[in-house]
């Protein structure tokens, strides 16, 4: 009975209780800060050019076919829009709308072309989508100013909670897809990597030894598996806070992997206690010399809330969109087929810097029932980039092999079958055949069965 008791008293806290506003608040001002930076230097480095407007082809994620880049001006106006709505979040201004445009125009971005395919852009894909459901704005905002009737102290646990939520379910399968044999028995592909950064200052030298890939894949898997537990238990929390802060900074140190590290590091502040984020937002209010606007108590942290309408509502897109996030990235154990050759469900499941993979990729066209066959020149159609994703992806395959078809069709060409000669590499194996070379690539849908077209693991 007393077991009965505690977990219903634990349910009611999480869900059903109320907790300080301050971490929602903490969270919008900095992701919606992050959001801005990193489109800002996407547009500076010219990658909005680069990957949308120069590339004939992209390649697209399955059942995302039917989404096309639009023209250069549109390409430019959209990543505008972008910042302004994410801009608009930190400032708390039309909150629910900016929340809304930020993850609807970040997602059809990413959308445009999946070479581009980053694990941490589908984090904030999906940490956007849970900002639009939380009352982020009835503290230190905008809305809160011009509508001071919406101004809360207390919103619901579940709001923050979800947050962590999304936050655990990236670390712990993260930790999870690290359970293998390359990466605990072999050390790869950290063996490979971390010999290549001799010239660091300090520790180039101790990068070259065996023991030292080994150590970080063991150590890399264990932070995963348990930060999460470290930061909520506040005993352990400053201490595992800091070990986030090294951890992602030697990562961004050693690693190209952009703005990521300290997406998770601001993040994780969501983990702290009320009272941090109410001295912090107290400290940025005198800087920026907000009014300090009396916040209602209007709910007790103890009492059992009874849940409103839309809040039911809620519940019927976010339990759902957390029973996906928890089955999704398992599908990979529905295929008998070598993970990280063939990529079925490698995508969207966490897998993060997992494998060294390369391949090298020759294209022929051939007129069906003719003797005319020519090679194809990738650099006429695809940037280098999706030219090195092509070569080991079996979707990009298809999908250029279809393309191909199309375009030597307009040439003039009767029925063009399209092969390849595909070799792959995979965490410093030697080179293997990775595609039937006889097959005709553009006859071949994709579907979510196995790819019996691309040969069995070699190794």
């Amino acid at each position: 009975m007393a077991i009965s008791t505690d977990i219903f008293s634990s349910f009611k806290n999480r869900f059903l209780g109320t907790t300080s506003v301050a971490p929602l608040v903490t969270v919008r001002i900095l992701f919606g800060a992050l959001v801005a930076f990193s489109t800002l230097r996407f547009l500076a480095l010219g990658w909005a050019h680069d990957h949308f407007i120069c590339a004939d082809f992209h390649f697209k994620y399955y059942g995302f076919e039917w989404v096309s880049v639009p023209g250069a001006f549109w390409v430019y106006a959209l990543h505008g829009l972008l910042v302004i709505s994410s801009v608009m979040m930190v400032l708390g201004l039309f909150y629910r709308y900016s929340a809304t445009a930020t993850f609807l125009l970040f997602t059809y971005i990413q959308l445009w072309d999946a070479t581009y395919y980053l694990n941490h852009y589908y984090f904030i894909s999906l940490f956007a989508f849970l900002l639009i459901f939380v009352p982020a704005h009835r503290s230190f905002s905008l809305d809160a100013f011009r509508t001071p009737t919406i101004i809360s102290a207390r919103v619901a646990t579940w709001t923050v909670n979800i947050l962590k939520l999304q936050l655990a379910i990236v670390y712990i399968y993260a930790g999870i897809t690290k359970i293998n044999t390359d990466w605990l028995l072999e050390a790869l592909p950290l063996k490979i990597w971390l010999p290549s950064r001799a010239d660091y200052f300090l520790l180039g030298n101790l990068f070259q030894q065996e023991w030292v890939a080994y150590v970080f894949s063991w150590a890399g898997m264990l932070y995963d598996l348990l930060i999460v537990f470290f930061l909520l238990n506040k005993r352990t929390r400053v201490a595992a806070f800091l070990l986030v802060v090294v951890f992602h900074l030697l990562t961004r140190w050693l690693f190209p992997i952009g703005v990521f590290p300290f997406v998770m590091i601001l993040m994780t502040l969501i983990f702290f206690s009320d009272n941090w984020h109410q001295k912090m937002q107290g400290v940025l209010r005198k800087i920026v010399l907000f009014p300090n606007l009396v916040l209602q108590q209007n709910v007790e942290h103890s009492s059992i809330q009874v849940v409103p309408f839309h809040q039911k509502i809620i519940a019927l897109i976010l339990v759902p969109f957390f029973i996906f996030q928890l089955v999704f990235p398992l599908r990979s154990y529905l295929y008998a087929d070598h993970l990280f050759w063939k990529e079925q469900g490698y995508r969207f499941s966490w897998r993060v810097m997992l494998m060294e993979k390369a391949g090298d990729a020759t294209f022929y066209v051939k007129e069906k029932n003719g003797m005319r066959k020519g090679e194809v020149f990738n650099n006429d159609f695809l940037t280098a980039q999706q030219q090195k994703q092509l070569a080991f992806q079996p979707d990009f395959i298809l999908q250029y092999a279809k393309f191909l078809k199309h375009h030597y069709k307009k040439q003039g060409m009767t029925s063009p079958e399209i092969t390849a000669q595909i070799y792959v590499t995979l965490n410093g194996r030697p080179s293997k055949l990775f595609v039937d070379s006889a097959v005709d690539l553009s006859k071949i849908n994709d579907s979510w069965a196995s790819k019996k077209w691309v040969t069995n693991y070699p190794f």
